[in-house]
């Protein structure tokens, strides 16, 4: 069953799906697991013990980390068995892959890998870019958040996986390496499953500046068809309660009387509200679909590099030097 690395998911009060309610259902939360297991020894313990206690497991971490394993391969696909899907909403699953219990996937934030599959025209190989929504860290495991579109090649294939079938997957490709404190402030536009790296940068600087006094604004302009489109709501809403340095603002074309997020698509108006003036010590990230992007940001050049920033944030000012385009 969807576990620990779905704990996105498992203090959510909201619903969707039956089988976003089963994972929910099985899913803890790791300061729960750790709390309770080591709640009696922490609270019996002189700061002596505990001091000694820290040390210990400072070191075993250490000795952990040496000894773990990267699933990935830059050079070369390699397959990964399905253990299990799940339904998120009405077009989109997550779908869990295995790994051995020493090794983790492997891929530094921000990365994505590509996974291929032989189901074009007369068996031709396609290929596309994804980015996992699993903890690096997370051994035994790695999961995909899929969103299947009609016209989707590769997203079908990915939406008819069951359990026991295999992918191939290599990777990583990085993208833009993320660091703690590396700008005061960063903005995200993100458009459908375009969510994905978003999350990853979000999950990551928000645990990598946990302890520091300095931290890393984070801004999140998610646009999506209808609310029932929003993927990770639950997640970015308790992220955005326990950080006060995160902030998410969900955007909508169809919506019902009870919205009160905001309503349309990104405009010029609403970015220069929402987002940081333009800045080098600010930056932009843009992820979504192609209408999207071009609106928005432009998109990359024909040679897959960033290529010049258009559309809206070209119009408020930003520099290439200050956008990035997943």
């Amino acid at each position: 069953m969807f576990g620990s690395a779905h704990r996105i998911f498992a203090r959510s009060a909201r619903t969707k799906t039956a089988g976003q309610a089963r994972f929910m259902s099985t899913s803890s939360s790791f300061s729960n697991v750790a709390s309770s297991r080591f709640a009696v020894p922490f609270l019996a313990a002189t700061a002596v013990a505990a001091g000694a206690l820290y040390a210990y497991n400072a070191d075993a971490k250490e000795e952990e980390k040496q000894d773990v394993k990267k699933a990935l391969n830059p050079k070369d696909f390699k397959p990964f068995t399905v253990t299990e899907v799940v339904p998120y909403n009405y077009n989109s699953k997550l779908i869990r892959f295995e790994l051995k219990d020493d090794e983790i996937l492997g891929l530094d934030v921000a990365s994505a890998l590509v996974v291929r599959a032989p189901i074009g025209e007369d068996g031709k190989q396609v290929i596309r870019p994804y980015t996992p929504i699993s903890d690096n860290d997370d051994r035994g495991h790695w999961d995909l958040l899929v969103k299947v579109y009609e016209k989707g090649v590769m997203s079908k294939h990915l939406g008819d996986l069951k359990p026991g079938d295999t992918l191939e997957v290599k990777g990583p490709i990085p993208k833009l390496q993320i660091k703690p404190n590396m700008k005061k402030r960063i903005a995200m536009i993100a458009g459908g499953s375009g969510i994905t790296p978003m999350y990853q940068v979000v999950n990551e600087l928000i645990k990598a500046e946990k302890d520091s006094k300095e931290k890393t604004e984070l801004t999140l302009l998610f646009a999506n068809i209808s609310e029932d489109d929003i993927l990770l709501k639950e997640t970015f809403d308790r992220l955005a309660k326990e950080n006060s340095n995160f902030k998410v603002h969900y955007l909508i074309e169809k919506h019902g009387q009870d919205w009160k997020g905001e309503v349309g698509r990104v405009t010029t108006d609403l970015a220069k509200r929402l987002l940081p003036p333009p800045s080098d010590e600010h930056l932009v990230l843009v992820c979504g679909p192609p209408p999207m992007m071009n609106a928005v940001s432009g998109g990359k050049a024909p040679d897959y590099s960033q290529g010049e920033v258009s559309g809206i944030l070209k119009d408020l000012g930003y520099t290439k030097d200050q956008v990035y385009k997943f």
